[in-house]
């Protein structure tokens, strides 16, 4: 479905920096959250909603972009949709394709995506923003809006920030990170092209830190 990108000799260092903290934790951060979704009602109300969308139109694949070690990527799959992943860091695309030998995935960047225009008919980028400097994150929605086809969906899902209109740093368990107040990050897509269906902020679980939010979006809906 799409090659690997060898070539990071021009890279951000920020870039670099995050995919050598995921190469570091790859083993921990796949055990950890091998199971979770299993007990995350509202993770898979929304997943369950972005595929039905995506497959009643029945335009292109999904990708997963930032599929870590795939989960999100094969929950999908046992939905019914076409899908295949990518991600930034080696490692965790190499526990992918273990876990995961039916689907495809390959490493890169959501910030180069390696994909030929309106070929998608959906892409998730689940927590896979949230390392991207905010002053990039336009670009990386406007990449978004160039794959994917006519009527095609994105839905993103990030930690929540506090005040209604708030972009801001923490401190990231694995390298540094922002969370965005929905808010904020609905006018981007909106920017970028695409229009808004839903919007859900979701109360931390007790071994959370922050609000959890989901968008959910169509172009040229």
């Amino acid at each position: 479905m799409l090659d690997s990108i060898e070539d990071f000799a021009d890279e951000r260092s920020d870039v670099a920096a995050t995919r050598a903290a995921y190469d570091d934790i790859a083993e921990f951060y796949t055990e950890h959250f091998r199971h979770h979704l299993a007990g995350a009602t509202l993770d898979r109300a929304m997943l369950g909603a972005f595929v039905e969308s995506v497959t009643r139109g029945g335009r292109g694949p999904i990708a997963d972009l930032g599929c870590g070690p795939g989960r999100i990527t094969g929950h999908l799959a046992s939905l019914g949709a076409r899908v295949f992943g990518m991600d930034l860091s080696p490692r965790m695309v190499e526990l992918a394709r273990a876990d995961y030998p039916q689907l495809s995935f390959a490493q890169g960047s959501i910030e180069q995506l390696p994909l030929g225009n309106e070929m998608l008919g959906g892409v998730v980028a689940w927590y896979s923003l949230i390392h991207t400097p905010p002053e990039r994150v336009p670009h990386v929605l406007n990449e978004f809006y160039r794959v994917l086809a006519s009527k095609g969906h994105v839905l993103l899902a990030f930690q929540s920030a506090d005040l209604p209109d708030a972009v801001e740093a923490f401190d990231h368990k694995v390298t540094r990170a922002y969370r965005w107040a929905p808010k904020r990050l609905a006018r981007l897509l909106g920017a970028a092209g695409f229009t808004m269906i839903a919007r859900m902020v979701r109360e931390p679980e007790p071994d959370e830190r922050f609000g959890q939010a989901y968008l959910l979006a169509s172009k040229d809906r």
